[in-house]
């Protein structure tokens, strides 16, 4: 948070493909992030943060280097990127910097040129804890190798943060819940969630039109995705972003041929999240009556869920009729009341 409460201004800076050893199956980050693979110099950085943080007042912002794999980059490069950011944090414009990289791609130097040009959170691309999962993804490295990334981080005194991908080529409910676990055992400061999509021009689409994967629906992910929001948040881990947030590029007709992308994935994912907490104060509805739902008014979106899909469960559930949904702040979150209408 920065100093006025408010969420931190976040400056993006995209690397799409550079450091990386090889493509996997499921990844086109050009399409993704809207950038071109020309190698990105710490000239180009500092002009984007300028253009962004130039007329604003030092508020701690955070520049963050998206896509990639930032620590397979020649020292040399990664020196020259962070350089370009060192006069920012000197004036106070910016306070954090993150970069995202790959599990097997953290050698000592590297670490300690992070530290030394005042990186403060690394995301992990693990995508998954099964083994087969990772093979059949091409990822190059096995579980092992994000467990040792994160004791490596944690002792340097990095933030820590995991991205996971389910739905994946050999994936399944069981074994992404199995990751979960992994993943909550490593105790991370946040995750993020990216449910597999099958993007033109990869591997993993190649699968698809041979009839070789199947991905995921939206609602398989929901459900899948909901879980694990629960799981880790209840044991204290934070899910900071859930599913793709595609370029212009991306959202061209064509581009994505199937998968779990939706433009509201998140909403829908914490509104299932959301109902699934309410069941069991549900064994005190009524049947077949008309009824109004109240609720403080942050939760009401979640209430009601996309579409009013949340208003139908209800209804499912409970063989009520909803008449209205009104806002009574005195509830406390997470509550509802049910009066007759």
């Amino acid at each position: 948070m920065s100093r006025s409460g408010l969420r931190p201004f976040i400056v993006p800076v995209f690397l799409p493909h550079q450091g990386c050893p090889h493509r996997c199956i499921f990844c086109d980050q050009h399409r993704i992030t809207g950038h071109d693979e020309h190698p990105l110099r710490g000239a180009e950085v500092g002009r984007i943060l300028e253009q962004a943080l130039g007329s604003r007042a030092p508020a701690g912002a955070e520049v963050a280097f998206y896509g990639g794999t930032f620590t397979r980059l020649p020292i040399e490069r990664m020196e020259e990127l962070l350089s370009a950011v060192q006069p920012f944090r000197g004036k106070g414009a910016v306070t954090r910097i993150r970069v995202s990289t790959r599990p097997d791609a953290l050698d000592p130097a590297r670490l300690e040129t992070l530290r030394r040009f005042g990186v403060t959170t690394v995301e992990l691309g693990a995508q998954s804890m099964d083994p087969e999962v990772l093979r059949l993804a091409g990822r190059g490295h096995g579980p092992e190798a994000t467990r040792g990334a994160v004791a490596a981080l944690r002792g340097m005194g990095f933030k820590v943060g995991i991205q996971l991908m389910p739905g994946l080529p050999g994936d399944t409910a069981g074994t992404f819940q199995s990751t979960v676990q992994a993943v909550i055992e490593l105790h991370p400061d946040m995750v993020r969630l990216y449910p597999a999509v099958v993007i033109e021009g990869t591997v993993m689409a190649e699968w698809y039109k041979a009839g070789r994967y199947r991905p995921l629906s939206v609602e398989e992910a929901a459900v899948q995705c909901a879980e694990a929001c629960r799981r880790l948040e209840g044991s204290g881990i934070p899910v900071i972003r859930i599913g793709l947030l595609p370029s212009p590029d991306l959202r061209e007709s064509g581009r994505i041929l199937a998968g779990p992308w939706h433009p509201s994935f998140g909403s829908i994912v914490r509104a299932t999240v959301y109902r699934e907490s309410l069941r069991h104060q549900l064994l005190q509805v009524p049947s077949g009556r008309t009824v109004q739902l109240m609720a403080p008014q942050k939760d009401i979106p979640l209430l009601r869920g996309h579409r009013n899909q949340g208003l139908a469960w209800f209804e499912a559930m409970t063989g009520s009729r909803v008449a209205a949904v009104l806002p009574d702040n005195s509830l406390p979150p997470g509550r509802i009341r049910v009066v007759e209408a």
